[in-house]
């Protein structure tokens, strides 16, 4: 008991700094990860098998898995889920046949997965997961999991919509039941929501993540017949859920309905926020470069025969006001310190 009320004490203590350090810059200073490892491994060939690359966490963290890559001359080659179980379970395990020297799991948990994976531990081939569970650090057949605290992160966008300012809230989340780190954020939402005396949790909308695009333009008229003006805000567990939700809001006349992502601030959903058009006002953002170069480094930690490095990255508030400061949204880093961190202990500076 004692342990648990300490572990939530040191989670809302980081809440606090993240969102007070969040309101100077975006842009970071000091790097707080690792300083010292293995030097890099060479001539490596690993495998990303991504969830859906339609995600655009999924995809941020593949494109900066790529360039870190590169630059220790390692070859990742790709594998897309398309959000279909049957279809990754058939690609995980060509994955494992195929004897690549590492597998990275992006966006998906290995639990309906584990007979693959104990094939590859069995050809000592090492798994590094991302999002790949409800915590970061090592999990089952995973080497290390890559993620931000989701409770943080949940924490963080419910925050945001209970300071707005308005006097009533009424909130509908949308969730994913297939994921352990989407259903973590979901209730962190939830209980956070019941606390707050002016906020009203109108319903949880479980909808595939990979589907999204089709399902909310369908849920949004439904939604409003059913809520009406209670319907004040949205929260969701990815940027996803909104690529397709602005135009039903305004051809139903909610303009006024304001949609925050509890992750991973991907791409597009920094450039719909930065955009008067769009009705999603921020996410919480994962540092989704830094961890790309992160999963190379644990990945070459496991190589070497060493254990994982323990660091577990803090997500960033990214809302309307602050990306509207910022020019070239291609190159934001929430941490621009992290590429000569790894390149020293990889020994390539």
């Amino acid at each position: 008991m004692l342990k648990n009320t300490f572990a939530k004490c040191i989670r809302f203590l980081c809440i606090f700094l993240i969102m007070f350090l969040a309101s100077f810059d975006i842009k970071a200073g000091e790097w707080k990860g690792p300083v010292d490892g293995p030097k890099a491994m060479k001539s490596k060939y690993v495998v990303f098998v991504a969830s859906d690359f339609k995600n655009g966490g999924v995809l941020g963290v593949y494109k900066a898995v790529e360039n870190a890559a590169d630059e220790i001359g390692w070859k990742v080659k790709t594998f897309d889920g398309e959000g279909n179980p049957d279809r990754l379970r058939k690609g995980l395990s060509d994955t494992v046949n195929s004897k690549p020297d590492g597998i990275i799991l992006g966006g998906f948990q290995p639990d309906d997965y584990r007979d693959i994976l104990v094939l590859a531990r069995k050809a000592k081939i090492p798994v590094v997961g991302w999002h790949a569970s409800e915590n970061p650090g090592p999990y089952y057949d995973l080497f290390v999991n890559i993620s931000t605290d989701p409770i943080v992160v949940a924490k963080m966008a419910t925050d945001y919509i209970i300071n707005s300012g308005k006097d009533k809230i009424g909130v509908i989340i949308f969730n994913d039941s297939r994921f352990a780190v989407a259903n973590a954020k979901t209730e962190q939402m939830k209980d956070t929501l019941i606390k707050c005396e002016k906020c009203k949790l109108l319903s949880i909308e479980d909808i595939p993540l990979s589907k999204a695009d089709v399902l909310v333009p369908e849920a949004v008229p439904r939604l409003i017949a059913k809520y009406g003006m209670e319907w004040t805000f949205t929260l969701a567990i990815n940027d996803y859920y909104f690529i397709k939700m602005d135009g039903p809001l305004k051809s139903n006349k909610r303009t006024d309905i304001i949609n925050v992502a509890a992750g991973d601030g991907s791409l597009k959903a920094f450039k719909r926020i930065k955009s008067a058009d769009s009705q999603q006002q921020a996410t919480i953002g994962e540092p989704l470069n830094a961890q790309g170069w992160q999963i190379i480094d644990e990945l070459n930690r496991a190589f070497s025969g060493e254990k994982p490095s323990g660091y577990v990255s803090e997500p960033i508030l990214f809302s309307s006001e602050t990306l509207k400061k910022i020019v070239g949204l291609e190159g934001l880093e929430v941490n621009s310190n992290y590429k000569d961190a790894y390149l020293k202990i990889w020994n390539k500076k």
